[in-house]
């Protein structure tokens, strides 16, 4: 008995699973320059005998300017960017959600509809020379099945990339079962990987309880053991790279996006379109206005649009602290963090802050990574809506008072 007992706990200790890996390497991820000229010919490509909507085409022909005369390009062009020139390498890509075709906030329109005659025509399933290809549906409204099944198709076609998007981040509650089940817990349990990637829109602009929050804090609470990937880009070459990363990489894993509404159209989120040739996505993303590190005595983190909020709540108030983006929140990139801090010398004062509620969003999932930091003599602050039992306000005059409140407090004397 006493053998048997002994034999069973080797047993247990040897199963006990391998420490996390984290933040993996960096590697290149940009796309030749040819490639990406290709996809941008193929978008303004319409057969002779279509007729594209007048006002999209007013659209189409600002976005083409845009890149011509700025070399700049948008979410939705970065997005598309992607998308081509995987497929022009021969990765095929698939795309389903609540209105993805058109894009709930009217800025992808990945498939074109005649305005005489009602054909359609997709752009980036007819790029000349591409071996993969491109598939983008209108889902049913039911999140449950919808994400079931393109989970089950991830599963099956592990070398395409796989988007399931949710018309509102909020919806994808209705889909918890599959995360819980499946997305989360599925490699742990049956050493079934998955390469899923979930696009939910996520962003307090004063559009009520149920279009504001894609629920971070439920995914950060189910990260564990490099189960998932959970990020929160904020520009358009960001959102490109992080993309082509999910294909390119090695090891395969769901990705969580939370991707954004008004920033799909400010100028802050654009990108040049010299930084997708070459690069990768990066975790986190220092202050790019800052021209004397020494100045800085306080640094302020946060995550998502938010941070749009932070840069234009530091100009109104006059402040020199800097603003570090974490672009990505799961694995969490510790030692990124800390080399953005050796650079600040004089910073003691460490804040987060965040959108959501203090009782939501990353708040507490990042205080456990970073107090440890504390012991190296910084002073670390949060700053949040108060607490709440729902998402956020209905009112939005209460929702410009709170953003009003947050910058009051981010940007105060201590």
């Amino acid at each position: 008995l006493e053998q048997t007992r002994a034999k069973t706990t080797e047993k247990v200790i040897a199963a006990k699973p391998p420490a996390p890996i984290g933040v993996v390497p960096h590697f290149e991820t940009g796309a030749p320059r040819k490639n990406l000229d290709a996809v941008l010919t193929q978008l303004r490509n319409y057969p002779s005998d279509f007729m594209v909507h007048p006002k999209l085409l007013r659209q189409f022909e600002a976005r083409d300017a845009m890149v011509a005369n700025d070399g700049e390009i948008d979410w939705a062009t970065g997005e598309a960017l992607a998308i081509g020139s995987l497929v022009l390498e021969g990765t095929s890509v698939r795309l389903a959600g609540q209105d993805s075709r058109r894009g709930t906030f009217s800025h992808r329109h990945s498939t074109l509809i005649d305005y005489l005659n009602e054909s359609r025509f997709v752009p980036l399933a007819q790029i000349p020379g591409a071996t993969g290809k491109f598939w983008v549906y209108d889902s049913l409204l039911s999140e449950y099945a919808a994400l079931g099944f393109e989970y089950g198709y991830a599963h099956a076609n592990q070398k395409a990339l796989v988007m399931w998007e949710a018309q509102f981040g909020d919806f994808v509650n209705g889909a918890q079962i599959i995360i819980d089940q499946y997305l989360v817990a599925a490699e742990d349990k049956w050493q079934q990987r998955n390469g899923l990637v979930l696009l939910l829109p996520h962003g307090y602009e004063g559009q009520g309880p149920e279009h504001s929050s894609a629920r971070i804090e439920r995914f950060l609470q189910l990260c564990a053991e490099d189960n998932i990937q959970v990020c929160n880009p904020t520009t358009a070459a960001q959102y490109f790279h992080l993309l082509r990363r999910q294909v390119k990489q090695d090891h395969i894993k769901p990705l969580v996006i939370f991707s954004p509404k008004q920033p799909l159209r400010m100028k802050q989120s654009r990108s040049r379109i010299d930084e997708l040739t070459t690069g990768s996505f990066e975790e986190v993303l220092d202050d790019p206005t800052i021209t004397n590190a020494n100045d800085v005595t306080r640094i302020i983190f946060c995550s998502g649009k938010v941070a749009w909020d932070a840069f234009a709540g530091r100009e109104k108030h006059g402040a020199k602290f800097a603003i570090v983006r974490l672009e990505q929140l799961y694995p969490f990139p510790i030692e990124q963090i800390k080399r953005i801090l050796s650079k600040y010398k004089n910073a003691k004062e460490l804040v987060w802050l965040q959108e959501e509620p203090e009782n939501m969003g990353p708040r507490y999932f990042v205080d456990d990574r970073i107090w440890s930091l504390k012991q190296q003599g910084y002073a670390l602050h949060h700053v949040a809506r108060v607490e709440s039992g729902s998402p956020a306000t209905g009112s939005k005059t209460i929702h410009d008072q709170e953003l009003d409140d947050l910058m009051v407090q981010t940007f105060a004397n201590w």
